[in-house]
């Protein structure tokens, strides 16, 4: 069997670094704050380019607490509906209602249709740079600076990715990251971080350790959202291998490309954007029947995502998203980590290639 992620070959080449990373939270009893965040803020503030970093628990806690920052506590949040549940999620949490926003052909949320849900309601635009390219970031700005509303990136999957060569991370208000296990960027665990303005970051830093901002004065109603210590290590043990890890699964992303676009749609590298694939998304017939026969055959693959925000009870949501609808039905994702040989890439391609004729 072909898993669709291999994270004990990842830990292979970072082992030694993770080693030691276990033995030093483990030698200095220091297990949550201080220096070692404190130098994992600071690490990763700088290799994305951004004024600042709080380090968090999870991207969900991540979303909240960059919410709140901004003062989203009611209100209205414009978003897409084809993301993982925390992006609409968190937007409940902080006290205001998501207005999903269709989707584009290439699964990002279509700009073109944000400003006709602008209300007097309206308090920010929460995009999702997904799968690891972003939307068109410029005139997401343009729209956010004309109505005066924050502008909130979830970059669950697009660490290492840019637009325009401007690292996600520094492109809006806010950008909020995961470190869960499977993405390209993973923790032992789960854990998350938000980057950005510097002013913003401060407040997301109190939102996250109880609104304090020392140990014994409660400013603000916060929660308990702080990274653990040995995984903020672990992030930064696989942080200096993350650029060639992208490099060679771009490679393996590229070759499923050529070699599957004239029987199917796959995916679409904006000129403007560099695409990180956290996971590589073709559209296929009858994708459940597909799901059971690349199973049957060896090769487990996954679906991103399969029900849209819209239509979940949770959201109670009117809005209608017919493209989001329709993708939903055909989206399937095939495995593409850095480690996959070049057999296994044969058999991936040699099976969808059958399915498809």
């Amino acid at each position: 069997m072909i898993p669709f992620t291999d994270l004990h070959a990842q830990y292979q080449e970072a082992k030694t670094e993770i080693d030691q990373a276990y033995q030093r939270v483990m030698t200095t009893s220091s297990y949550i704050t201080g220096p070692i965040v404190d130098e994992f803020e600071t690490t990763f503030a700088e290799y994305v380019g951004a004024e600042a970093c709080a380090s968090t628990g999870s991207c969900t806690t991540a979303l909240l607490c960059a919410l709140l920052a901004c003062g989203i506590k009611d209100g209205e949040v414009i978003t897409t509906p084809h993301t993982f549940v925390s992006t609409g999620e968190s937007i409940l949490w902080a006290g205001a209602k998501p207005k999903f926003v269709d989707i584009d052909d290439n699964y990002q949320i279509d700009v073109n249709k944000i400003e006709a849900k602008i209300t007097s309601q309206t308090r920010a635009i929460l995009y999702v740079s997904l799968y690891g390219q972003t939307p068109d970031i410029d005139r997401l700005r343009e729209i956010a600076d004309r109505y005066n509303l924050y502008l909130i990136e979830d970059a669950a999957h697009s660490i290492g990715s840019s637009y325009k060569g401007k690292p996600v991370g520094s492109l809006a208000d806010l950008t909020c990251f995961s470190f869960n296990p499977v993405k390209n960027l993973g923790a032992a665990g789960d854990a998350g971080c938000i980057t950005g303005r510097a002013d913003l970051i401060k407040l997301a830093r109190m939102y996250r350790d109880h609104g304090r901002q020392n140990k014994w004065d409660y400013e603000l109603q916060g929660i308990n959202a702080r990274i653990d210590n040995f995984q903020a290590l672990v992030v930064l043990s696989k942080l200096k291998y993350l650029d060639s890890w992208l490099t060679k699964k771009r490679e393996i992303c590229n070759r499923y490309t050529q070699e599957l676009k004239e029987y199917c749609p796959t995916p679409t590298e904006f000129a403007d954007s560099y695409h990180t694939y956290y996971v590589y998304v073709i559209q296929v017939p009858e994708r459940d029947r597909f799901v059971k026969y690349m199973q049957d055959n060896g090769v487990s693959v996954n679906v991103h995502y399969r029900g849209p925000l819209h239509k979940q009870p949770v959201f109670l949501s009117y809005d209608v998203c017919p493209n989001t609808d329709r993708i939903v039905e055909r989206i399937v994702s095939l495995p593409c980590y850095h480690t996959l040989t070049t057999e296994q890439q044969d058999k991936i391609i040699g099976l969808t290639k059958t399915w498809l004729r």
